[in-house]
């Protein structure tokens, strides 16, 4: 038997091959006239479809469904493009999920002129998420945003309800 049957024989044993096409905007245009705005004001064009969503939103399937000062919300579809070896959701989707909303619960209070970036983040993983877990809900809520540092919390449940991840986040604050 050569290498190639080897190969191919293999190959067969792997299942149907899946694919995805992934697309977004240009960031530099939106990102430009985000930075003129107040950050509650940049995220709601956001989620009323004045600006695009940023193109990670589009490469992990995230959704910002809502920001109000100090709260936002993100639906996440996770699909079998981010299982990891043992048949689970990676927990870097979650993480980053929980990295975003936090970080934009926190942006929510920021004044014009003001940008941040995640300084620490601690993720509780309670549950795997697999495809039947459905829409993943993820909840940011400011503890407290100051002038240099801002702390936020971030949950995710399923769509049935159950929490999958809790995570708490420290963000420096700084000027544009």
């Amino acid at each position: 038997m050569t290498a190639e049957l080897a190969d191919a024989t293999t190959r067969e044993d792997w299942g149907s091959q899946r694919s995805r096409t992934v697309t977004w905007h240009e960031p530099g245009p939106s990102t430009a006239k985000g930075l003129t705005m107040a950050g509650i004001d940049y995220l709601r064009a956001i989620t009323n479809g004045d600006l695009p969503a940023p193109p990670i939103a589009g490469l992990l399937r995230f959704d910002m469904v809502s920001a109000d000062p100090g709260r936002v919300v993100f639906t996440c579809e996770p699909d079998e493009s981010a299982y990891n070896p043992i048949g689970a959701v990676h927990g870097g989707l979650v993480c980053t999920l929980l990295d975003s909303v936090t970080g934009c619960a926190v942006h929510s209070t920021l004044p014009q002129g003001k940008g941040y970036t995640s300084v620490e983040i601690k993720v509780s993983y309670l549950r795997a998420v697999r495809l039947n877990s459905g829409v993943l809900t993820a909840t940011g809520t400011v503890v407290k945003s100051g002038s240099r540092v801002g702390f936020a919390e971030g949950v995710v449940t399923d769509a049935a309800g159950a929490v999958v991840a809790t995570a708490t986040s420290t963000l420096l604050v700084f000027d544009l």
